[in-house]
């Protein structure tokens, strides 16, 4: 039973769900938003069922390929939408979050499918290393579109649109307490991802093969996001006008670039996450690069 689930159908799924979203924007409908509700639980289902899947069919724990891990922070978000759905059943919440969702599952089908080797004590310092960064980066993504929308429900008010035209959002007081929450929640999750990543690197890597250097890209990348958000944290708690309105919004959009930049490090610059031991002539990824935010690249050796 579970074999016969694939992408497609929780792909499908949040496809339907975000084209009944976006004609929010042009019409109003009674029956829409329970259609849609559907739609959006069948594809957190499907979603579910194909992670657990993975485990159950290959007899491995989760998160053991980054293919996984972009899998499960679509998931996280989906989870995340589902609740705006139902919370917020009027607000066009989807169009700014199923794109996401959408995005990562296309990036999985590009990442790598290589089941991590690792077992014991390790490999749990590697499972703990993968949650936070995939929490955290979850967490940064639903401030990115609660901060949007707190925006674009600013430029409405601004401009002296009616509140209850179409597209309809929540309410800035809702979005300001989404934005305030993600902010220190962003730190602590990916702090715990870099201290994980440092702790793995520095103690429980035997062989100097698979350690990085402390000037690696991946390790200065997600050292600077980690730092930003720390800062923001900070700025956020210690100046009063930064916990609300538009200042915490842009905290969050600021945090998304972070993570992009982060992301872009990862996948443009030549990591020594790309160059570890050799297997069958060719040198792969370890496992700190395949359990971070990006899928290991082979190598030919030379």
């Amino acid at each position: 039973m579970l074999s016969g689930i694939s992408t497609v159908c929780f792909v499908s799924s949040y496809l339907v769900a975000l084209i009944l979203e976006s004609t929010r924007l042009f019409f109003r409908s009674s029956a829409r938003g329970a259609v849609m509700w559907i739609f959006a639980a069948g594809g957190v289902f499907a979603h579910t069922l194909f992670l657990f899947s993975l485990s159950w069919n290959s007899s491995r724990l989760p998160l053991s390929s980054p293919y996984e891990w972009y899998l499960f922070v679509a998931w996280v978000l989906a989870i995340a939408y589902f609740y705006f759905a139902f919370a917020k059943p009027r607000a066009v919440t989807g169009l700014f979050l199923l794109p996401l969702i959408l995005v990562l599952v296309a990036a999985a089908q590009f990442a790598d499918r290589t089941p991590s080797e690792r077992t014991g004590l390790l490999r749990g310092w590697i499972t703990a290393h993968s949650v936070f960064l995939l929490l955290g980066t979850a967490v940064v993504m639903i401030g990115f579109a609660a901060g949007t929308m707190y925006l674009v429900q600013v430029y409405r008010l601004k401009h002296h649109w009616p509140l209850n035209s179409v597209p309809r959002l929540p309410s800035l007081e809702w979005l300001e307490r989404i934005n305030s929450r993600c902010v220190p929640l962003s730190m602590l999750l990916i702090g715990g991802g870099f201290a994980t990543g440092l702790a793995i690197n520095s103690r429980f890597l035997q062989d100097a093969r698979d350690r990085l250097a402390w000037t690696d890209p991946a390790i200065v990348s997600l050292g600077g996001m980690f730092a930003w958000l720390l800062v923001a944290t900070i700025f956020n708690r210690c100046y009063r006008p930064a916990q609300k309105g538009r200042k915490v919004a842009y905290l969050t959009l600021a945090s998304m670039f972070f993570l992009l930049v982060a992301l872009g490090v990862f996948f443009f610059s030549v990591s020594e996450h790309e160059m570890s031991r050799p297997v069958s002539g060719v040198h792969v990824g370890n496992e700190f690069a395949i359990h971070g935010l990006v899928p290991p690249v082979e190598r030919r050796v030379t």
